[in-house]
């Protein structure tokens, strides 16, 4: 008999480091895919560098050591990835360019043929879907091809067959260009849409399965019925925006949708069923394989689901080998695969958090749980390791979608995790039961319990005080998220290892985390109660530092209104914090360019009325929709209403008016007044033409004292106009980074030789005006 002996220390390091040679390959193409998707012209350059260094190293082979040709061959194999990845976005971009520029450049309404290729999402009124568009016309014109896009239709103006993933629609509506980085090259706001085909083959008895399951779940107790179709299959149709809110609170969102979890479940079973039958290893896999191909169809095979279905191999791979690290090898080779078939899954969070997720269970999960074991019995340890891994790695990517920290999460996650499993299981096979009632009715109502406390947990958990922790926004944010991670992560795995440079190592995450704790709970303060200790008490105007677009708040007696919300939700949110504002009476849209209405979802479930300008078509609309307001107002000159001790009077636009069509001449213009609140008026975007045409109604006389100047501070300005507003404060909001040279020199000398005093956002941030005695107050959260 052979003894066998044991692995060494160094051997085991060698190991290791072998098993994760592929990462940096990843990661090179990873980079390169996030600069050529968002600066589409570096593309080209990106590819014959790469090509170049390729061939350049292929050639000097030969003349490098033999104990060096291991690092070569990484940098020549990245090398070859960047430059097949980069030629990949140089070769599709002329033909998205040239779509884009026929759809979008005529300025008039396109009729597209789509074939959809996710789920049909239903947001308020509007319906949301990826798709290709094959055919794509304007008038008498036509292109054909293939491009990604994504449509938005009110889900009234869709005649025929249901729509669904799979199905044939000819939409009609209007065409914008897609963001950088977005894999879908239009955007599509379509009035109407008429499905031609629907699903065909297994997708259309997938649909008939996930109709059939959802109607049998619903029928049972709520909130546990509510989750039962996306827990078993990914269908979240039934999930209430209060209950999806709760679940994203305590970071249990990933139970309702497909992840890889769900996917190795399957695989598991089907590998496991097999051995018990005595299949061989070569029959294990293939049913396997075959088993998560049908999952797959029957929960939509969508890219996201595809994504969770490549994770889940990769993980149970790793597991199979016997090393975590080889199974960092499969991730990042199947990482990379992903990336050169798509190179525009770099900017999605969904495949950033798949692939982090799956290596943080790779990973971190064994020395967690080893670390853990030294203060908890080994199986409450493993069962931490697995939430509070993905927590530790995952949380830098959730903080850059919404600056906060959910404390409950991992807590949610012991809860409620041991029950998922059991949902997906009972649950699947009640929906493949479907032809046999009974039985499906009665694994339906087994399924349910599990649901139903996983609902319970989360719905409990939400409403404890302190649940979220508020974080700093943005890449900052999550590199210090990401740091205090890797601290904690550092003080628990190195946790009973002796040795002078373990405890010197645990010192220093000490330190780190006692840092980042106060870094998080000072930013925590300033953000929440402690925000409006640091502004001055008696403002009644205050302009938001939002970057480049409008976010303002005006307060009397108590009542509180905004008027705009910026580009982006989170410096609204911040604003609002540190000012100490939790309601608002009145939510003045003044229009609906992104640079206005953005930040939406920072005003979510806590607007009472919102006054709104023209909608333009329904993107517009779902704008409103996503706010959640029953009461909307559209506005028109000679309005009036009380905020508070003051009165407010809509100046613009005028009704039905033909001469100025919504967007920025059709802007929202408003004056208040009242006791404790100066005479404001706020001018939204309006050009000169209208400025005119808003000063000939006479409604505009006399002095007021706070004027917010129109569009940011553009040069296409009215001088009568503001000499007869006299203003003794121009109030420009305004982002440092424009590229439009806001404000520009015109109006600044316009103001100037008014005598008014200038506050600008980009200048001096946070911006409050309060009354005195001599007129007004400005305060600066920055000093000129």
């Amino acid at each position: 008999m052979t003894a066998v002996r044991p692995v060494s220390e160094g051997a085991e390091s060698a190991l290791r480091a072998r098993d994760l040679r592929l990462l940096p390959i990843a990661g090179a193409t990873w980079a390169a895919a996030l600069l050529v998707v968002i600066l589409p012209q570096s593309a080209v350059a990106t590819a014959v560098a790469a090509w170049v260094v390729a061939a350049v190293g292929l050639c000097a082979w030969g003349r490098v050591a033999a104990h060096r040709r291991a690092l070569l061959a990484i940098l020549l194999l990245s090398c070859a990835a960047v430059g097949a990845l980069a030629t990949h976005v140089a070769v599709a971009m002329p033909s998205r360019d040239a779509v884009v520029e026929f759809a979008v450049g005529g300025g008039r309404s396109v009729e597209l043929t789509v074939v959809a290729t996710s789920k049909v999402e239903q947001h308020g009124e509007t319906l949301w879907f990826d798709g290709e568009a094959q055919r794509i016309a304007r008038g008498r014109e036509e292109l054909r091809g293939s491009v990604p896009v994504t449509v938005s239709v009110p889900a009234d103006a869709v005649e025929g067959p249901r729509l669904d993933l799979g199905s044939a629609v000819v939409v009609t509506g209007a065409a914008q260009a897609g963001d950088a980085g977005d894999r879908a090259a239009l955007l599509v706001f379509a009035r109407g849409a008429e499905v031609t085909a629907g699903p065909f083959g297994p997708l259309a008895a997938a649909v008939s399965l996930r109709d059939g399951f959802v109607e049998r779940a619903v029928a049972l107790p709520a909130p546990g019925s509510m989750l039962l179709p996306g827990l078993a299959v990914g269908d979240t149709r039934a999930v209430s925006d209060e209950l999806d809110a709760q679940m994203k609170a305590t970071s249990l969102s990933h139970l309702t949708a497909v992840s890889g979890a769900n996917c190795a479940l399957v695989v598991g079973i089907a590998f496991g069923a097999a051995a018990l039958c005595g299949a061989p290893r070569g029959m294990r896999i293939a049913l396997s394989v075959t088993a998560l191909a049908g999952f797959v169809v029957l929960v939509t095979p969508e890219p996201s689901v595809m994504r969770a279905a490549a994770m889940a191999l990769v993980a149970l791979l790793g597991l199979a080998l016997g090393r975590m690290g080889a199974g960092v090898s499969v991730l990042s080779l199947a990482a990379t695969i992903l990336l050169l078939g798509d190179p525009w899954l770099a900017t999605s969070y969904g495949f950033a958090l798949s692939v982090v997720a799956t290596g943080s269970l790779l990973l971190l999960a064994g020395p967690l749980a080893r670390g853990l074991s030294r203060w908890l019995p080994m199986p409450l340890a493993a069962a931490l390791s697995v939430p509070l891994a993905a927590q530790l790695a995952c949380g830098p990517v959730l903080v850059l979608l919404a600056p906060e920290v959910p404390l409950y999460g991992v807590t949610a996650n012991l809860l409620a995790g041991p029950a998922a499993p059991v949902v997906t299981i009972v649950g699947l096979a009640a929906c493949l039961a479907a032809p046999i009632p009974v039985l499906a009715d009665g694994l339906a109502a087994i399924a349910w319990l599990p649901s139903a406390w996983i609902a319970a947990t989360a719905q409990t958990l939400a409403t404890l005080p302190g649940g979220r922790l508020a974080w700093v926004p943005g890449l900052a944010g999550a590199l210090v998220l990401g740091l205090l991670g890797a601290a904690a992560g550092v003080a628990l795995v190195r946790a009973g290892r002796d040795g002078i440079a373990g405890r010197r190592l645990r010192g220093v995450a000490a330190v780190v985390l006692a840092v980042a704790a106060g870094i998080s709970t000072g930013f925590s303060a300033l953000s929440g109660v402690a925000g409006p200790l640091t502004v001055p008490r008696d403002w009644a105007v205050a302009a938001c530092d939002v970057g480049q677009g409008d976010g303002l708040v005006l307060r009397s007696a108590g009542a509180v209104a905004v008027v705009d919300v910026g580009p982006e939700s989170e410096p609204m949110a911040a604003c609002l914090a540190r000012l100490g504002i939790d309601r608002i009476d009145l939510l003045v849209l003044s229009h609906f360019d992104l640079d206005h209405v953005g930040g939406i979802t920072a005003l979510r479930d806590r607007v009472s009325t919102v006054l709104h300008g023209p909608l333009a078509d329904a993107s517009d609309a779902r704008v409103l929709d996503d706010l959640g307001v029953a009461e909307r107002v559209a506005a028109t000159a000679g309005m009036t209403g009380a905020l508070g001790a003051a009165r407010w009077t809509v100046l613009w636009p005028r009704a039905q008016s033909r001469a100025f069509p919504a967007g920025n001449d059709a802007s929202v213009v408003i004056e208040i007044a009242g006791p404790d609140l100066p005479r404001t008026i706020l001018l939204g975007d309006l050009s000169a033409s209208a400025q005119a045409a808003m000063l000939a109604t006479g409604r505009i006389a006399g002095t007021y004292p706070i004027v917010k100047v129109a569009h940011h501070g553009s040069a296409d300005q009215l001088p009568a106009l503001y000499a007869e507003l006299r203003p003794a404060v121009g109030l420009i909001s305004v982002g440092i980074d424009n590229d439009y040279d806001h404000p520009r020199d015109e109006i600044l000398a316009t103001l100037g030789a008014l005598g008014a005093v200038i506050a600008r956002t980009d200048l001096s941030g946070l911006v409050l005006i309060a009354p005195s005695a001599d007129g007004v107050t400005v305060w600066r959260e920055r000093p000129p």
